[in-house]
């Protein structure tokens, strides 16, 4: 640091250098380190982060999705049957008024009648064996399972729509059959169906009594 001195007697000013402090004093080299070091500190970017505790909870973590369910029949609903397998063929058969749609699926040999079991919609064991006449000449009785849907006309037409229907099926799953089938005659679709009645007779040919006086 320097200081002026004013002498008593002469009146002339005289200058003395006093030692500077060693704190005071910079240096270049000083000055960089310091604003180094400085610029490190206060830096935030290059500032440590503190280790996360594996062991604290995490407040900040999102709540994982959750998948909803819609149930359409209550607490007490039971799950929905499942679908049967996709038939193997599909055919029609007629007979009288009686239309049969046939679908054949790999089963043990069970029938099914709108939605009814074969022994509860044929009663009678007549209409059963014609309807089981296809099944016992190709001998696939217990290998398919069949599914049937008839409308329209009586329980003998239905038995006879139903037969041919079956036939037709089987043809299509193994056409070497079509031989024997056909010389059974289950191939033949029978057209005979009920006449209509006449106006003036009783029903279709039948007359009333003729009287002569």
């Amino acid at each position: 640091m320097a200081t002026t001195e004013t002498g008593p007697e002469t009146g002339s000013e005289t200058s003395t250098e006093t030692e500077a402090e060693p704190e005071t004093v910079t240096t270049p080299e000083t000055e960089t380190e310091t604003v180094t070091v400085t610029s490190e500190e206060d830096s935030p970017a290059e500032a440590a982060v503190p280790a996360a505790d594996p062991a604290a909870p995490t407040t900040d973590a999102a709540p994982a999705p959750t998948t909803t369910v819609a149930s359409t029949g209550g607490s007490g609903s039971t799950p929905a049957p499942a679908r049967p397998a996709k038939p193997v063929c599909q055919t029609t058969g007629r007979r009288k008024r009686a239309v049969a749609r046939v679908r054949l699926r790999p089963g043990n040999g069970k029938i099914t009648i709108n939605r009814r079991e074969f022994e509860a919609y044929f009663t009678s064991a007549t209409h059963r064996m014609i309807v089981g006449e296809p099944l016992r000449i190709s001998s696939f009785a217990d290998r398919y399972d069949i599914d049937a849907t008839i409308d329209g006309g009586g329980v003998s037409g239905q038995a006879g729509a139903l037969r041919l229907g079956i036939t037709r099926a089987l043809i299509i799953i193994d056409p070497e059959l079509r031989t024997n089938l056909k010389r059974a005659g289950l191939l033949t679709r029978d057209a005979r169906e009920k006449e209509s009645k006449k106006y003036g007779l009783k029903k279709a040919r039948k007359a009333p009594q003729y009287s002569k006086r």
